[in-house]
Order: C-alpha cells, then structure tokens, then sequence
C-alpha cells in the first residue's frame, strides 16, 4: 500500500492506494494479487480506485471486473461507478454506453454522481439528446448542477441547436445557478443571438463576475467577427488616472453619489444588520450595547476587523503582534480608529500578548463581542453610521450579506462600496518592515460599455485572492 493525498471540496483526504498491475490480469492473478494484500475487504473498489488515480489502461480495468464477477457472479454499483468514473476521464464514450446498459439493467435507479457522469459523457458524443433525457431525470428529484446543465448546453450549440441551448441557458439562471465560464465561452462561439451575448457581458456586470482570460479570448473573437460593426480588442490595464491604457476612455468611478449612499446605508441597516439572519451571528442585547457603543463615539476613519487582520500571517504565535502592527500604522496615519474583537482575544495566551493588547487598546478604540459572534455585522454598522469617509481592513469577500440585501440594484452598490473602501494588506506583517495597504483604483473594476465601446477586467492568473480584483483588461473599441 501507498498513501497518497486526495482534495477533493476543499478537504484532503488520505487514501491507501493499491499498486495496479500494468497490464491485463487473468484471474488466478488477480487473485493471488488480492491474497497478497491479505485480501482486504472491498479489494475490488480499492483497486479501481487506484486505477483511476494512476490513469490505467482500460484493458487492465476490464480484466478486474472479469476477475470480480468470476469470484462474485456480480459486479457492485460502487465498483461499476468506479469503473464509469475511470472511462469518462479517459474519453472513453463507447464502452460508457455499455456501463450505462448494465446499470440501468442491473439497479432500479441511478445515483447524482452516476447521472452527472453519464450526462458528460453523452454530450460528447452523437447520443448528446439522450443527456437532455438524463437532465430531465435530476430535475425530478432536485436541482442539476451548472456543469450538468453546462454539459448538454455546450453539446447542443456543438450540433447547432441554439434554440435548445439557450432555453436551458435561462433555465439556468431561473433556479439561480451562475453558468462555469466554459458554457458562456461555447456560447459566445456562435455569431448569432447578438443581444443574449451582450446579456452575458451585463450579467457579470451585475453579479461582480470576471470572465478568465480563455472567455476573455472568446468574447474578443465574438466582438472581432462582427465584420459589419468594426470592433478591434486590445489587451490593456488602466492607468492610474482612471483612463483605459489602449483607448484612453474614462473609466466609471469608484465613488458613490450621495444619494447612492444612503440608499445603501438605509438598506445595509435594515436588510443585514437588523435583518433576521443577523441573530444567528449575535443577540440583539449585544447589537444594542454596540450600537449604543458607536453612538458615543466620534465618526471613525478606519474600522479593523481584528482577528481577520491578526491571521494574515500564519505564524499563530504572533496574531498580537501583527494587529498592533496594523493599528499602529493606521495611527499614525493620524486617523481614528475602531478594532472589532472577541473577547477571547483579552486573555493572556501565547497568541496574544497581555502587553500588545493594551497598547492596541490605548492606539484605538476597542469592541469586543463574544466567542460565538461574528463580526460582520458590527463592521458594516461601524463603517457605514461612520459616514462616506470611512474604511475598513479584512480580507473577508462578505459574499453572505450580498443574499440578504432586497434587490440586484442594491447588491451591485454594495459591492462597489466594498470596492472602494475595503483596504487589505499588502503582504504579510513582518517585524521591522513598514505595514502597507493596497490601493484601491479611482475607477471601479467590472465590466463596463457605452455606445461604442466595451471595457472587461478579466483574470489573468490562477491564485488571485477573492479580495483583488483583476490588473489587466480587454477593451473593445468600434470604429464609426
């Protein structure tokens, strides 16, 4: 047995794997191989599994099952989905079709992992409706992903059925589930449905999405085939001034009108912080005592989000040392500021220092709220009663407050609020080494158009943090 490491949703899991034999096995083989192992249980699964890891030759693979159902006079479910999950991944569309006969023979239904892997494999092929059958039968018991959905879109367009694409393109969107970029890059293949595409560009406008530089290709390849219109696409960043780098156009700014603000304001208040969500992260005694707390309080420059800015370094013995840090740049920057804790963070511990958290009680004013609260809520109250002015650090996205705000409108003004006051560190914190912050653009970053042009931040790179937003642009310019 070899050990290796899996990731999978986000979590590493540890699996013993079996060395696979490098070629088919008869089955006095496979079974002096299993009674090597001390004949584990489950040997078949195991097997398989690690087959699949180490992308063995479908031969070899067969020649278990043969082995199995000689032993066994039956073939598993889990085996078989085993198996079907190592033909999908090898492209092996044919011999899937025969799985899918099997177990469809053998098992009164399938199960998601099945359906899903059955839907991919069939869109590739001539067979792609029968995945539009197999959609049909998810949505019966609850809601296909966006990859099932993306999966039979991508092969309808691929066999010209634009029609059937974008119905389930707006069914999509109907149940609330935002399309991988790879159905809008399929999409954006055809020249046809010039006003749906350009309800792509408004929809990631809308929802704060950068399209990754392969759809950044397809749009620029879409806008560029539209012989009769002229565009040209250059790839660009702005300048600091807020002006496109290639067409000198002016980019929409960062700031809020003032009655934007208050909107926002009068709607944060209400929707998140007094919502009835917020009670699962505080008691209303201690949003009151808070409140009572700012009111009392001159407006603040800046809010810090303590223990979200003290973990910025990994070094755990050090989460005082790095929000005193923090504070005391800010203080001398000559500004007012609050520090958002809890109240664990007052106990003398390796992680926080007795002697650092007084002198970040002396450099700022200080809440801290109990052990199970979140600070969120308190953050967002701080900054916005605080008025237009006024900042806060985290590296937190707050992507959960956007669901309880009322509409689209609402949700885009939060986010371009964010955008334009939520500083973050540049770096880690290091001793002897200045605290710096990134800047935050004059210009707000999402995707923007006027009559004639178009101008879309895009990702460039994979390890962009959820907090940046994008450096580099397409701009899209049409020639009278």
């Amino acid at each position: 047995f070899g050990i290796k490491l899996i990731f999978m949703a986000k979590k590493v899991y540890a699996i013993y794997l079996m060395e696979p034999p490098d070629r088919p096995l008869p089955p006095d083989e496979w079974r002096k191989l299993k009674e090597s192992f001390g004949k584990p249980q489950r040997f078949d699964v195991q097997m398989m599994t690690s087959m699949f890891i180490s992308e063995s030759e479908l031969d070899v693979a067969k020649s278990l099952l043969t082995f199995v159902a000689m032993e066994t006079g039956t073939l598993s479910y889990e085996l078989l989905l085993r198996y079907l999950t190592l033909c999908v991944s090898g492209g092996h569309d044919e011999e899937v079709f025969d799985v899918y006969d099997i177990m469809r023979e053998s098992f009164h239904s399938l199960d998601t992992g099945a359906t899903t892997l059955f839907i991919k494999s069939f869109s590739r092929t001539d067979r792609w409706k029968e995945a539009m059958n197999l959609l049909d039968e998810i949505k019966k018991v609850f809601t296909p992903s966006p990859r099932n959905y993306g999966d039979v879109i991508s092969a309808a367009m691929l066999h010209g059925d634009t029609n059937t694409a974008w119905a389930l393109y707006d069914e999509l969107l109907e149940k609330g589930l935002s399309p991988h970029p790879e159905t809008w890059c399929v999409l954006f293949t055809r020249a046809e449905h010039h006003q749906r595409l350009l309800g792509i560009l408004l929809y990631m406008r809308n929802n704060q999405i950068y399209p990754n530089k392969m759809m950044a290709n397809a749009i620029k390849t879409w806008f560029e085939s539209l012989s009769s219109q002229k565009w040209t696409g250059s790839w660009t960043s702005p300048r600091s001034k807020g002006l496109c780098g290639c067409c000198g156009a002016e980019l929409e700014s960062i700031q809020l009108t003032a009655e934007e603000y208050q909107e926002l304001k009068e709607k944060v208040i209400a929707d998140v912080i007094q919502g009835r969500d917020v009670f699962k992260k505080t008691t209303p005694e201690e949003l009151e005592h808070f409140k009572e707390f700012v009111r009392r309080k001159p407006p603040f420059d800046v809010v810090v989000d303590g223990l979200n800015v003290a973990n910025v370094n990994r070094d755990k013995s050090k989460l005082s040392h790095t929000l005193l840090a923090v504070v005391s740049e800010l203080k001398h920057q000559g500004l007012t500021i609050l520090v958002l804790g809890r109240k664990h963070m007052l106990r003398p511990s390796m992680s926080w220092d007795r002697k650092n958290m007084s002198l970040i009680q002396q450099k700022a004013h200080c809440f801290f709220t109990d052990n199970i609260s979140e600070d969120d809520p308190f953050l967002l109250y701080a900054t916005l009663h605080s008025g237009y002015h006024c900042r806060f650090v985290s590296r937190d996205l707050m992507r959960d407050h956007k669901a309880c705000l009322p509409d689209g409108a609402t949700r885009r003004l939060f986010f371009k609020w964010q955008r334009g006051h939520q500083l973050v560190l540049d770096g880690f914190v290091a001793a002897g080494k200045r605290v710096q912050f990134q800047s935050i653009p004059s210009y707000d970053t999402i995707v923007q158009t006027t009559s004639d042009s178009w101008h879309i931040p895009y990702d460039d790179t994979e390890d962009r943090s959820t907090y940046e937003v994008p450096q580099r642009w397409l701009c899209l310019t049409r020639k009278p």
